[in-house]
């Protein structure tokens, strides 16, 4: 479940070997053509422990993505910030991304640290934002390929969705996708498919591309990446 923790977090590399990894990360975005500026990098900690974090955070990365409700709060917990306004001369706070199913009894607990919701799928989740949260930054997320289990709306449903949210006064700031399992130009159609969406609504922000599927994405326009392996290693398998 999405509240869960795995029994055993991993530590993360040591910041040194993180922050390599960040540069040739950057060295990525840069040959497919894109300029690293243009596009955030946000740091998936899932499965590792706080030290992840820091380690990015060393590497200046400062969007910290987490799937799992009571992972990102013990990492809250052990001495990352909450988002807020930035004081000249001080080094960044962190900017907490939640990249799992919205479930909305944990969203009380999460509104006071998450400062961007990935995943909104459905009105009623994002009320439940709307309610404890007030014009906060969310993205729809769009479930382009059909796989059984996966979250998001249909393509169809966004512009309604998009309508809806905004009407709460939430701060619809764009859309997010997971691509299909498989080799990386399978996530090519639904990449497509989620930037022409965006554009249509006039939505900046766009939510795509992996560890393995990055370079897809950057070529459709992608403005903001969600990175685990290729900056941590392999994650620890959850427990069944």
């Amino acid at each position: 479940m999405a509240g869960s923790v795995p029994r055993v977090l991993a530590s993360a590399p040591p910041p040194d070997v993180v922050t390599a990894r960040v540069v040739a990360l950057r060295r990525r975005i840069e040959e497919a053509g894109r300029d690293p500026s243009g596009v955030r990098i946000v740091a998936v900690t899932k499965g590792f422990t706080s030290s992840a974090v820091d380690a990015a955070r060393r590497a200046g990365l400062y969007d910290i993505g987490e799937n799992y409700v009571d992972e990102l709060l013990t990492k809250v917990g052990a001495g990352a910030h909450d988002s807020g306004d930035e004081v000249a001369g001080a080094e960044p706070e962190t900017r907490w991304h939640y990249l799992g199913a919205v479930q909305r009894r944990r969203v009380r607990v999460l509104a006071p640290v998450v400062s961007w919701w990935q995943t909104v799928s459905r009105g009623v989740e994002g009320a439940s934002i709307a309610s404890l949260a007030p014009g906060a930054t969310v993205l729809v997320e769009v479930d382009t390929t059909g796989a059984p289990g996966r979250n998001g709306c249909t393509p169809p449903e966004v512009p309604t969705l998009v309508g809806s949210l905004r009407e709460q006064g939430l701060d619809v700031r764009g859309l997010m996708t997971v691509g299909p399992a498989g080799p990386p130009e399978e996530s090519r159609p639904g990449f497509r498919l989620t930037a022409h969406l965006a554009r249509d609504l006039g939505l900046p922000e766009v939510s795509m591309g992996m560890s393995d599927d990055l370079e897809v994405a950057l070529s459709e326009g992608t403005t903001m990446v969600r990175v685990g392996r290729a900056l941590f290693g392999e994650r620890p398998l959850r427990p069944a």
